[in-house]
C-alpha cells in the first residue's frame, strides 16, 4: 500500500515503507525533541530527590525521575527506526541544533515546584501526548502508549503534593498558590506557538503525526485543569477564566508568546545552566559507553572464534 494510501485509511506507517523524505524528516525532529525533553526533564525535579521532605515522597520522585529517563529511551529508540544514530541526535542537542521543551528551563525554587510540575507540566504532557498514541508512525504511536500511562502516575503524584501543602499551613498554601502562580504561563506556552504562527502544525496534521492544533490542545488543557484548581483551593492566575455558554469551553487571557521566543532562544533562566549540566554529564559517562563498545566487541570475536 502506498503512503498515501495508508494515510487515507488512517493506517500505521511502519520503518520499511516508503515514506517521503520530508515526513521522515519531520518525525526525526519531533520524536528526537521529545525524547530530548524527557532527558532535560530529569534535572529540575531531580535535584529535589535528596530534599523530599519524606522517605514516601522521595521514593515515589525517584521513581518518577526514573521513568522520564526510560520515555528518554523509548523514544531514542523510536527515532533510529527513521535511520539516525543516537549519537548523532545528542551531538544535535548538545551543540545546539535540535531543542528541547521550553517548561524545562524554568528553577524549582520550592518543594511545592516539584508539585506544580507534576500538576501543571506533565498533566499538559498527557493532553498533548494522548493524541500521539494514534499517530501515523508506528514505532513512534507504540512508544506512546506506555508513556501516557506512566505520565498518568505523574500528573496524579503532583496534584497530591499540591492539595497537600493548599490544604496544610497558611504557609504551605502560599507555597503551593507561588508554584502555580510561575508555572501556569510556561505551561500553557508548551502547547507551542498559536496555529497561525506555527510553521509545522499544518502539515504534521495532513500527515497524522499530530491529531489536534496547538490552540485545541491548549483549550482542552485549560478545560481541564480549571476544575482542578478549585478542588485544590488554589487559584490560577488569569483574571480572564471564565466559562463560556457559547462556546461550551473556558475563556482565559492572552499569552505572551515573547517569552516563549526568548526561552527557545536560548534565552530563559535555565538554559544555560541545563545544558552544561547536560553536556558534562555526557562527558562523565563515556568510560561507561567506551566499556561497553569494549565488551562487545571481545563478545563478538569470541563468538566468532567459537563458530
Amino acid at each position: 500500500m502506498s503512503f498515501d494510501d495508508l494515510l487515507a485509511d488512517d493506517g500505521r506507517v511502519e520503518p520499511r515503507d516508503e515514506m517521503p523524505d520530508a515526513y521522515r524528516r519531520t518525525l526525526i525532529r519531533q520524536i528526537a525533541q521529545h525524547a530530548h525533553s524527557e532527558i532535560i526533564g530529569m534535572q529540575p525535579e531531580g535535584n529535589w530527590i535528596s530534599r523530599a521532605p519524606s522517605l514516601r515522597r522521595k521514593a515515589i520522585l525517584m521513581a518518577k525521575v526514573q521513568d522520564e529517563a526510560g520515555h528518554g529511551l523509548y523514544l531514542y529508540a523510536a527515532a533510529e527506526t527513521l535511520g539516525v544514530e543516537r549519537a548523532d541526535l545528542l551531538d544535535q542537542l548538545h551543540t545546539g541544533r535540535q531543542k528541547y521543551s521550553s517548561i524545562f528551563n524554568y528553577p524549582t525554587l520550592s518543594w511545592a515546584d516539584v508539585g506544580a510540575i507534576g500538576w501543571l507540566v506533565d498533566g499538559a504532557a498527557i493532553v498533548n501526548q494522548v493524541p500521539l498514541c494514534r499517530c501515523s508512525y508506528g514505532p513512534y504511536a507504540r512508544a506512546m502508549v506506555r508513556v501516557c500511562k506512566e505520565e498518568s502516575f505523574h500528573q496524579r503524584q503532583g496534584f497530591e503534593i499540591l492539595h497537600t501543602l493548599a490544604h496544610g499551613t497558611p504557609e504551605q498554601h502560599a507555597m503551593a498558590q507561588d508554584a502555580v502562580d510561575r508555572y501556569w504561563w510556561p505551561s500553557l506556552m508548551m502547547f507551542g506557538p498559536p496555529d497561525d504562527s506555527s510553521p509545522n502544525s499544518a502539515q504534521s496534521m495532513a500527515w497524522g503525526i499530530k491529531r489536534f492544533s496547538n490552540d485545541d490542545l491548549r483549550r482542552r488543557f485549560v478545560d481541564m485543569t480549571v476544575p482542578q484548581a478549585e478542588i485544590l483551593g488554589l487559584t490560577l492566575p488569569d483574571p480572564d477564566i471564565r466559562w463560556s455558554e457559547e462556546r461550551g469551553h473556558y475563556d482565559f487571557g492572552p499569552i505572551d508568546f515573547t517569552e516563549l521566543g526568548e526561552v527557545i532562544a536560548g534565552n530563559g533562566p535555565c538554559n544555560r545552566d541545563r545544558m552544561a549540566h547536560r553536556v558534562g554529564a555526557h562527558e562523565a559517562g563515556a568510560w561507561v559507553r567506551d566499556a561497553a563498545t569494549a565488551y562487545e566487541a571481545k563478545r563478538a570475536a569470541r563468538a566468532e572464534g567459537a563458530a
